[in-house]
């Protein structure tokens, strides 16, 4: 029997997968986190939509834009980016400030965990997130 061609992109079955293997931190951490694999494949918890100014994770999920340009402010992407090259290439942790915008513009001082993890032969940056006061 013929295998049968799927048309959900490979990138979306990983996503669910990983959500599904984090799923206790995910819904029961108290923190802020999102796993990303590229600007349009990532899972994210309640505490993370919130941050932002979503009142879910399906609110948020709707937003098309690519991530870093919907959520990273400018001055804030150079350091994120090369936190993720050394996390993807060196498997390094980092420990950083980034500044996100919420959906109303406004801005929010953050101190990011990023940490490399590998699911399904794919390498992913989880990222935990706490509000600077």
């Amino acid at each position: 029997m013929a295998k049968q061609k799927s048309d959900v992109h490979p990138h979306e079955e990983l996503i669910k997968g990983i959500h599904e293997q984090l799923k206790e931190i995910l819904d029961e951490s108290k923190q802020a986190i999102y796993v990303y694999l590229d600007d349009h494949h990532m899972t994210y918890n309640q505490q993370f939509a919130l941050l932002l100014g979503y009142k879910s994770v399906e609110e948020l999920s709707k937003v098309k834009e690519p991530f870093i340009e919907a959520f990273i402010v400018e001055k804030s992407r150079e350091a994120l980016v090369h936190a993720y090259k050394h996390a993807m290439e060196y498997k390094i942790a980092s420990d950083i400030e980034v500044t996100l915008k919420k959906k109303t513009g406004e801005i929010i001082k953050t101190k990011t965990i990023m940490v490399p993890i590998s699911y399904m032969g794919e390498l992913l940056a989880l990222h935990f997130i706490s509000k600077l006061q």
